[in-house]
């Protein structure tokens, strides 16, 4: 796979996310894929692929009207693809959630091998996670 089905994979990518098609997203990691998430929050730290399915799921239910993901700029080399991009949605809580993104797809064998995510983790913490931080005990 070359640079640009790289980027083709990244645009169905965030399609499947923004239409909250999660078994869609999740498609497209290898079987030894995960996301890391930064930061210190309940929901920073690795999942695998056999966890994203769920740990994903539970996050669009949080999103009864949906969260729509938009790339703002791309940029792939090698087996590497660079992401900015923003989300936007309303929370259960009645929060609109906006957040910046910066991601990086590592692929292998034309799969993504690791997603690291990298956002402003307070709007995490205050809008996804009602304001909790892992040391509150609540995980």
């Amino acid at each position: 796979m070359n640079t640009e089905e790289h980027k083709l994979t990244v645009i169905d990518f965030f399609d499947q996310m923004s239409n909250g098609n999660v078994e869609g997203f999740v498609n497209f990691y290898h079987e030894e894929g995960a996301v890391w998430t930064s930061g210190d929050t309940l929901i920073s730290g690795t999942q695998k692929k056999a966890a994203i399915l769920e740990f994903a799921g539970e996050i669009y239910k949080s999103f009864p009207h949906g969260i729509k993901f938009k790339i703002i700029s791309m940029t792939a080399e090698d087996d590497r693809v660079a992401v900015e991009a923003e989300s936007d949605g309303l929370h259960v809580s009645g929060l609109r959630y906006q957040n910046l993104y910066h991601f990086l797809f590592i692929f292998k064998e034309g799969k993504v091998l690791l997603l690291k995510e990298y956002m402003d983790t307070e709007k995490v913490t205050d809008v996804l996670c009602g304001g909790h931080r892992p040391s509150d005990g609540i995980s």
